[in-house]
């Protein structure tokens, strides 16, 4: 059985030789996966309209989601491990970083290298770890310079969140005000741009691996 691999917006991915996918593994779009590369059984690898890249000898684990946009493109350089139910969104990853389970990375960071973020960390947005960082677990990493916080200093982490603007930042749409919700304005938005799946070729039968 071959894995799921998906023209999407007239981009298809590129799989180095060495590098291996599993079967039930999807790749879509402007992905580009490097030498020695591993990605195991249920990871989800989508370009939405912005590229990609990962590098050599990098580790992508059971049902992982990475998810590059226009606005957000994905980078991981080489020897990175992404641990299993991992979510990264739209940033870049530097070589020699460990991503435990359940790590999550937001839209615009960047995680520098040798960087560990350890079991359910958060990376959040437009956050930038220096080389040699350490996110506990479930530990919330925010801001430029970063502040590494605990889950339960949620007005602290707030103040420092709030001004990055999550809404305008991955969505393009304001916060709504106080009381109120821009969830049909975003839905509305998110909806739209994801129905670009609908004209994806699948493209499994076809030999994709670059020569």
């Amino acid at each position: 059985m071959s894995k799921a691999t998906f023209e999407h917006l007239g981009r298809r991915p590129a799989i180095d030789p060495s590098a291996s996918v599993a079967p039930t593994a999807i790749v879509s779009g402007d992905v580009r996966i490097g030498r020695e590369t591993r990605v195991a059984h249920g990871a989800v690898l989508t370009s939405e309209g912005g590229p990609l890249r990962i590098g050599r000898r990098c580790i992508i684990m059971e049902n992982v989601v990475l998810r590059a946009t226009r606005r957000h493109p994905l980078g991981i350089g080489d020897h990175v491990l992404v641990g299993p139910r991992a979510y990264l969104s739209g940033c870049v990853i530097e070589d020699n970083v460990f991503l435990a389970t359940g790590t999550t990375v937001f839209n615009g960071a960047r995680v520098g290298a040798r960087t560990e973020v350890r079991i359910n960390g958060v990376v959040h947005l437009r956050t930038a770890l220096p080389p040699g960082s350490v996110v506990p677990i479930g530990w919330v990493a925010v801001g430029d310079p970063p502040s590494i916080l605990p889950p339960n200093h949620h007005e602290a982490i707030w103040a420092l969140q709030e001004p990055l603007d999550f809404p305008r930042s991955v969505f393009g749409i304001p916060r709504a005000a106080a009381g109120d919700t821009n969830m049909p304005l975003l839905c509305a938005r998110y909806s739209r741009w994801l129905a670009r799946h609908d004209a994806d070729r699948r493209i499994d039968a076809e030999d994709e691996r670059t020569p």
